[in-house]
């Protein structure tokens, strides 16, 4: 699979589907990947991170898992946050179907799984988490993060993992230079945990 596949609204690889349990603080999740998906056949160590170090969700609202792939960051969200309403987007439909498969296997039922243009423009989040997509370069992934983290609430925060070679550092440079303060929370096996929120 090229690294290109996972963020392509129809991928082109085979599908495959692979079953794995991920053991996580509020229980073990049943994942179903796929070829053409993020993170195939197992789950990735930057969101293992996110998922570990994240601080406590908001009980209610709107919160967005960004770039959701087979929806790990979605279900653990709707299952800490169980009154709220969890949007899992993504541009690959495969992701989108998948997630949607791995809600139902986990007993999840507050999760909306949507395109980005699915989404309606007036919603704001109280939280987004993602593990952001950096292979697709920086220019696109900057409109992605512009497009979306503007609508967190007053009080809302984005949780963010990045692996350090891959720009994590900049990334936060970036972040505060565009007017969203940002600041690193934590830190694991290469990966910077950075948290955005908007200026007050």
């Amino acid at each position: 699979m090229s690294n290109e596949q996972y963020f392509t609204p129809e991928p082109a690889t085979a599908s495959q589907p692979f079953e794995i349990k991920v053991a996580l603080p509020e229980g073990t999740m049943r994942l179903t990947t796929d070829r053409g998906v993020f993170s195939y056949g197992a789950l990735d160590t930057g969101t293992r991170v996110l998922l570990l170090k994240a601080p406590p969700l908001a009980t209610d609202g709107n919160v967005l898992d960004l770039g959701c792939g087979v929806g790990a960051i979605a279900i653990s969200m709707a299952r800490r946050a169980p009154h709220a309403t969890v949007w899992a987007v993504d541009v690959n439909n495969r992701a989108l179907a998948l997630t949607r498969q791995n809600a139902q296997t986990n007993k999840v039922f507050n999760i909306e799984t949507c395109a980005p243009d699915q989404v309606d423009p007036a919603i704001r989040f109280d939280a987004i988490w993602s593990n952001p997509p950096v292979h697709i370069g920086k220019p696109a992934m900057h409109a992605m993060l512009l497009q979306w983290l503007p609508r967190l609430t007053p009080t809302g925060a984005a949780l963010m993992v990045v692996q350090k070679h891959l720009g994590s550092d900049s990334l936060l440079t970036w972040l505060n230079d565009q007017g969203l303060p940002t600041e690193r929370i934590g830190s694991a096996k290469g990966y910077r945990l950075l948290r955005t929120v908007l200026a007050a």
